[in-house]
């Protein structure tokens, strides 16, 4: 993990990472170089593998994919730099109540729970795997202190569909944190899918292969714990890398990615989000999020 990932972390370990209007540019700074880092990353990986003459999917083809930074790697981590942001608050023009949350991952360290949920959070995402080699060492304070804190949490995974199948990442996920149980306090699973942050946008593969490897993932996550996944993604994304595919609207919660004022159009199948990811920072550590509609509704998902 890069120094200056690093040191961002050993930040959030020393005091409240979380809090209020007063840390929102703090906060703000130690993610933008994230980012930046991030987007240099996949530029070099991506002129090293053409320099090689890999090609895509290189699994497919017999070469090396380059080398992961998954403590990089989070549900968002590649939105700005592809859709940019607008900056504009969301919450005045909503119809319906909407109830906050976070998302957080290794990058956050270990947060101060008790302040988040001071600060009005009432649900959270945690990172708890990405691929089927890495875990989030900072999973258990962030997944278990969530909920000492009082608030709904649910694990999440970042996909990398070129590396292994849809099966094997579900089982590595289930494994290691992405269960569920009808406790009232945990969310479904969730499905990270969003731009490759080491080379061509869909993984090197195809629209119909895209959706038969979330479509094995789902059914794995949902055969070992009773539950459809949440699928987090943006529009534009989805429709990209699955052709729109509207088959997953009727069995997955979509936990959608949009930072602007509105979330916009939503992927195909889907006629409201669940969840909106509306900004990449803000009051709360790591990402900011707005369920739709009020917390009984967010326990009504939780119990399945």
């Amino acid at each position: 993990m890069p120094s200056t990932s690093r040191s961002a972390s050993s930040a959030s370990n020393s005091g409240s990472p979380s809090a209020g209007p007063s840390g929102t540019t703090g906060l703000r700074q130690l993610r933008q170089p994230r980012r930046h880092r991030l987007a240099s990353f996949a530029a070099v990986a991506t002129a090293v593998a053409l320099a090689v003459g890999i090609a895509a999917p290189a699994h497919a083809a017999g070469g090396h994919l380059p080398p992961i930074h998954p403590d990089l790697d989070f549900a968002g981590s590649t939105v700005a730099a592809h859709e940019g942001r607008d900056g504009t608050a969301p919450l005045a023009a909503l119809a319906a109540t909407q109830t906050p949350g976070l998302d957080v991952a290794s990058y956050q360290g270990n947060v101060n729970w008790s302040s988040v949920r001071a600060n009005g959070a009432r649900f959270a995402y945690v990172k708890a795997t990405e691929g089927t080699t890495y875990t989030n060492p900072y999973f258990a304070q962030q997944y278990n202190g969530s909920y000492n804190a009082g608030l709904i949490r649910g694990a999440y995974h970042f996909a990398l569909p070129d590396r292994s199948s849809g099966t094997a990442q579900a089982n590595w996920f289930v494994d290691h944190g992405g269960g569920w149980s009808r406790d009232g306090k945990t969310l479904p699973p969730a499905l990270d899918i969003e731009y490759n942050p080491y080379g061509a946008t869909c993984y090197g593969l195809g629209q119909s292969a895209m959706v038969s490897w979330i479509r094995a993932f789902s059914n794995t996550v949902h055969s070992r714990t009773g539950r459809y996944p949440t699928i987090y993604t943006t529009t534009n994304w989805w429709t990209t890398c699955t052709g729109n595919n509207a088959s997953f609207g009727t069995t997955n919660p979509l936990w959608v990615a949009r930072y602007a004022s509105a979330v916009g159009t939503l992927p195909a199948g889907w006629s409201y989000q669940t969840i909106w990811q509306h900004a990449d920072s803000g009051t709360f550590p790591g990402d900011q999020n707005l369920f739709n509609g009020a917390f009984d509704r967010i326990q009504a998902l939780a119990n399945g």
